[in-house]
């Protein structure tokens, strides 16, 4: 009994230090709260993801790296591989385990896809980490009765939110895109997908509006996003003869591709597609000559041109510190960073739990660049703006704000 205990002892102290790490109220250095984020930095996403993390830079620069007596330490991780040239459930898992195992970390700013959310989602929530996205915007993630089954629940086991998102989300932009449609006189639409949890479901959404709004939906199609170009299926859809054609998807699913394949076999229609192709990258894959004045897009917020105030100003520290524009989502990486750190301020300790239910419980928030907020009950932004933007002289040009 008395070589045993020792080894007893130890298991148990193993045990005890785990649990701390876990629970986030322990471990590492008292001095210093890491942020994290999980982001597709590889592949064809890099230049969207490169904004978002510029954003957050931001951010952390203005805040001098410091929440009271913390120290704050980002880490850039990357949840794409070069071998897929995207994120993957593989690399998606390994971030949240390794952020769930740090016991410095305090905050996971991601995803960029929705489908990685789905991943990390319970895992974080186990350990109670403070999960802000910029980008994922798949209702089911947090909205009950909007997505599938089981959604949201499933990604909570323990039963308490730890995921909010400041974008505004696909049950907006999908049906005002469709009134957008209609507005612009579109009568017939062909709708394509590229059959992932973000492309999928914002197509379905506009579906289901154009049924309401009278709008005659031709067919709806996901695409092979491995097919090197998709002119026969273009030809059988011209002979169909459309209005517009409405992708679900992303720059990186093939949006550009389809555009230019619809120039080349002729069809006249007008493309929409979602703020996943609001990146300059979609209009050097279509080539702009196929994309002038006939690509239309929707957006959640508003583009970084027509921002007044803190936004503007944010576009302009922008512009010093990178040298060009912000793309799109550049404000919601920025927007994010300040979420995470106003929770931190406000919970005042080292405690993942303490700063979750601090972050959940910021109102009026005004000290960012995109408006007065706050977050809901499930874990969104109050924010609801979608823009309209068109494709114009090869750069992307604001229209209008779409309405309810």
């Amino acid at each position: 009994m008395i070589r045993i205990l020792p080894a007893i002892l130890l298991v148990a102290l193993l045990a005890i230090t785990t649990l701390v790490g876990l629970s986030g109220s322990g471990g590492g250095n008292p001095d210093v709260i890491k942020i994290v984020s999980s982001l597709p930095r590889t592949g064809s996403a890099k230049s969207q993801t490169d904004t978002i993390v510029n954003g957050i830079l931001i951010a952390l620069e203005e805040a001098d790296h410091r929440v009271g007596d913390f120290r704050i330490v980002y880490g850039d991780w990357d949840d794409a591989t070069a071998g897929a040239g995207q994120w993957t459930a593989e690399a998606e898992t390994a971030n949240a385990n390794r952020a769930v195992q740090d016991p410095d970390v305090m905050a996971y700013l991601g995803t960029y896809n929705s489908g990685a959310s789905k991943i990390s989602m319970p895992i974080l929530n186990r350990a109670h980490l403070l999960m802000v996205s910029p980008a994922a915007t798949w209702p089911g993630l947090t909205k009950p009765d909007m997505g599938d089954p089981g959604e949201p629940e499933i990604y909570r086991p323990t039963g308490e939110i730890n995921f909010l998102r400041l974008v505004p989300t696909d049950d907006l932009q999908g049906p005002r895109g469709a009134a957008w449609a209609k507005e612009m006189g579109v009568k017939r639409v062909y709708v394509l997908d590229d059959n992932e949890v973000y492309g999928k479901g914002i197509a379905n959404l506009f579906i289901d509006a154009c049924q309401d709004l009278g709008i005659e939906v031709l067919g709806h199609e996901s695409i092979d996003v491995k097919a090197q170009e998709f002119k026969p299926l273009m030809a059988m859809i011209k002979s169909l003869d459309p209005d517009m054609i409405y992708f679900g998807g992303t720059t990186q699913t093939k949006g550009g591709q389809i555009a230019k394949d619809m120039v080349a076999a002729g069809l006249d229609a007008r493309l929409m597609v979602p703020d996943a192709c609001f990146e300059n990258a979609f209009i050097d894959s279509a080539g702009a000559e196929n994309v002038n004045d006939r690509v239309f897009v929707t957006f959640g917020g508003l583009p970084p041109e027509e921002l007044t105030g803190p936004g503007k100003r944010f576009v302009e520290n922008y512009r010093r510190r990178f040298g060009r524009d912000p793309e799109g989502y550049a404000i919601y990486g920025y927007e994010a960073a300040k979420a995470a750190l106003e929770a931190i301020r406000l919970a005042g300790i080292k405690d993942r739990d303490a700063i979750r239910k601090a972050a959940i419980g910021i109102k009026n928030f005004d000290q960012g660049a995109v408006g007065t907020w706050s977050f809901d009950k499930n874990g969104d932004s109050t924010l609801g703006t979608i823009s309209g933007i068109r494709v114009h002289n090869g750069k992307f040009e604001f229209v209008k704000v779409l309405s309810e």
